[in-house]
């Protein structure tokens, strides 16, 4: 058995899609693209946010906080994998692999928990409207984003700390295009069990329990709809709950998929993470643009009107005096 190496100074090779070298310019001009879609779409959305006081609500408070999470989650692995498809050169040292397991980490699951925020938000709004304002205060909604943020890191700092203490041996090789659990995992020279037990858990309490919650407000908020006498309610109702229940499919299907097997390496699973972290943060400005008519007023509105008019920018729901 080879003996652990000293971790200072390890360089880790990320193979990537190195199977299908002959492709590396088409990926990257893909993965530009998907990219570029990314950054542009949700600044679309946080600028008419920001801009339409119609649009300054709870709801759309956290859709603005939702839209800043995919800019940084997508960063935070995209732009080396691009690097890397133009260089030819995957490598990525020991720190910077911590940085970027870490950064991962913390976004992703304070998206998870944030979603769940945005379905409470929403069965409270639907469910008991006469008690929204009250419950759904600006107080509230800071402090419930503050609270995403903060089981965000709890869960990055474990993972982090769990996978970067194990020993690694060479070659430094990582299956995949980021850092990560599993690719990580099978190059480490000591026991894994524990971190894949933990892995598993962690996934069950984050992921299955928020997953558990959103769909328990859901049932909840169906009924409701069913019940109204309004058919524009209905419509209305259904149309904002369909889109957020899409973005959570999205995302809670493949992370479960992954980390529910953290010492599996197959190519489909690197299929899936392809998926997660760099097309549904692109897709979510799309599905809440087209599903939601407020929002289309808006951005309607803000492109025959002047950003920058001098005013100050209200960063919540208060309205400009």
């Amino acid at each position: 058995m080879k003996s652990p190496n000293l971790t200072t100074g390890i360089q880790f090779t990320l193979l990537g899609f190195s199977e299908v070298l002959e492709l590396q310019l088409l990926f990257f001009i893909l993965f530009l693209a998907i990219y570029i879609l990314t950054l542009l779409g949700n600044t679309l959305i946080l600028l008419t946010i920001l801009f339409s006081p119609q649009l300054h609500s709870p709801m759309y408070y956290f859709l603005c906080e939702l839209s800043f999470l995919d800019v940084l989650y997508s960063s935070a692995t995209v732009p080396k994998m691009l690097a890397g498809f133009l260089s030819g050169s995957q490598a990525i040292s020991f720190e910077g692999c911590i940085a970027q397991f870490y950064s991962f980490h913390f976004f992703g699951g304070t998206e998870c928990f944030l979603l769940t925020v945005m379905a409470y938000d929403r069965y409270v709004a639907i469910c008991h409207p006469l008690h929204y304002s009250g419950i759904m205060s600006r107080r509230a909604c800071v402090g419930l984003v503050a609270g995403t943020c903060l089981v965000g890191s709890l869960h990055s700092t474990l993972q982090t700390v769990l996978t970067f203490h194990l020993p690694y041996c060479g070659p430094y090789k990582l299956d995949h295009y980021f850092c990560d659990v599993p690719p990580l995992l099978k190059v480490a020279c000591a026991e894994t069990s524990l971190n894949e037990t933990v892995v598993i858990v962690n996934v069950g309490v984050v992921a299955l329990s928020s997953f558990v919650l959103i769909l328990g407000s859901y049932i909840r908020i169906v009924t409701t709809i069913l019940n109204m006498h309004s058919e524009e309610g209905k419509r209305k109702a259904f149309s904002t709950c369909v889109s957020h229940l899409t973005v959570v499919l999205l995302l809670y299907g493949p992370c479960i998929l992954i980390y529910m097997q953290p010492a599996t390496s197959h190519p489909i699973l690197k299929a899936v993470s392809v998926f997660y972290t760099s097309v549904t943060p692109s897709l979510n400005p799309i599905i809440y643009a087209l599903r939601n008519e407020d929002m289309k007023k808006a951005m309607k509105k803000l492109a025959f009107s002047k950003i920058f008019s001098g005013r100050t920018i209200q960063l919540f729901w208060r309205g400009a005096p």
